[in-house]
């Protein structure tokens, strides 16, 4: 049954509205989550099957969405699952265009059980998340779309707070798995699924890595049963001051001079292991074209990004601190903030400045997105070279 008339509204939590018309599976049954912005213009399908994404409802900036379809390849989960909560669009493409699409948004929302709400006006609605912030919203469809509005608000408001949710158990594997290495296998990285993206270990086996894909709380002791060569933190959602367990593996990792990287939530969790605070943002990035500065190169990326919580700079620190290089005391030895979003100065990377530990803020796999980040790989690889050569050096002597 087409769903273009089935009336729905966006609620939230601060009372203001925005109707529509359901598309998708149009659940009778209400759908909630915290309703967020991305700006990006292409990038849907990896959008919603991105697992950091998981209780949020997303809003598109972009004006049209649809017309390229759905395909099984760019999908971001290892399952195929779409993780957003809802999707909210101004106008639905209602021809799919793109020759490498096997079916339309609507045919795999409606498949999932996902809700969407179009016919918004998101300029407006995009609006109200910058001035205001990200908020508790739920999605009502149908007879309950034309209910009592604070009844509606007082449902919505009834959903857990974004802050204090600890989310990366609910989407992080549940057994280990692995992606072999591309060709020869030159090194093995232990990778702790937070909300890992399909993406990245590709870019691991394309460089030679076998990755050995972990769930969020394994124990370094545990996966130093593999004898890994380096070890990664990825993206994930939910707030980083409940992940107590992974700052502690964290700083295993460290003490043990293994080469650590880590992305987006990794980020925060390395902060927080270099002894830094995390704070949840007002809205959040989220987008593909956000530009972000190397302070120990100077040189600028434009990245893909996804968050709505980030790293404090330590106590004392100024903005021209970052510039200067100045470095923080950490017990793990001086560390130093490498990287500040150039829109509004957040915190965007940290290191030790030994050069063993290090992450950023945003997405180098690029899905989607620029690839003006992906040389951070070639770093990783780089770090464990490095780390093999002292390593053999000390065994030798």
């Amino acid at each position: 049954m087409s769903t273009d008339r089935i009336p729905a509204v966006l609620v939230l939590a601060d009372g203001t509205t925005f109707p529509g018309f359901a598309f998708g599976a149009a659940s009778a049954e209400p759908i909630f989550g915290e309703a967020v912005f991305t700006t990006a213009m292409t990038g849907y399908q990896e959008t919603m099957t991105d697992p950091s994404y998981h209780r949020q409802i997303v809003v598109a900036a972009a004006p049209q969405i649809g017309n390229t379809g759905w395909n099984d390849e760019d999908n971001e989960s290892r399952d195929s699952r779409i993780w957003v909560a809802g999707l909210v669009i101004r106008d639905l493409s209602k021809r799919v265009s793109n020759w490498r699409a096997e079916r339309s948004l609507e045919d795999e929302m409606t498949a999932q059980g996902i809700v969407g709400i179009h016919g918004v006006d998101t300029r407006s609605l995009v609006r109200h998340l910058r001035n205001y912030g990200s908020i508790a919203a739920g999605i009502f469809v149908g007879e309950e779309a034309k209910g009592d509005v604070d009844k509606l608000v007082a449902r919505v408001k009834e959903q857990p707070a974004m802050s204090g949710a600890d989310l990366s158990a609910e989407v992080s594997t549940d057994q280990p798995y692995v992606i072999e290495a591309e060709d020869e296998k030159k090194y093995t990285v232990i990778a702790y699924d937070m909300g890992i993206k399909s993406a990245t270990p590709r870019h691991f086996a394309q460089r030679g890595i076998e990755t050995i894909v972990v769930p969020a709380g394994t124990s370094f002791a545990e996966v130093q049963k593999h004898n890994p060569d380096g070890v990664f933190i990825s993206n994930g959602p939910g707030d980083p001051e409940t992940a107590d367990d992974m700052v502690a593996v964290t700083r295993d990792v460290i003490a043990s001079g293994t080469p650590l990287f880590g992305i987006c939530f990794g980020n925060q969790i390395l902060g927080r292991a270099l002894g830094l605070e995390t704070y949840k943002l007002k809205f959040g990035h989220r987008g593909v074209n956000i530009p972000v500065k190397n302070h120990v190169t100077s040189k600028i990326d434009i990245t893909s990004q996804n968050h709505g919580f980030a790293v404090k700079l330590p106590d004392g620190f100024t903005s021209q601190d970052v510039k200067d290089g100045t470095t923080f005391d950490t017990d793990f030895g001086p560390a130093l903030v490498t990287h500040t979003c150039l829109n509004d100065g957040v915190v965007e990377g940290v290191a030790l400045k030994s050069g063993k530990a290090y992450s950023v803020q945003y997405h180098p796999e690029s899905a989607a997105g620029p690839h003006d980040a992906n040389p951070l790989f070639d770093q990783f690889v780089a770090l464990m070279d490095d780390h093999k050569t002292a390593k053999n050096s000390s065994e030798q002597n």
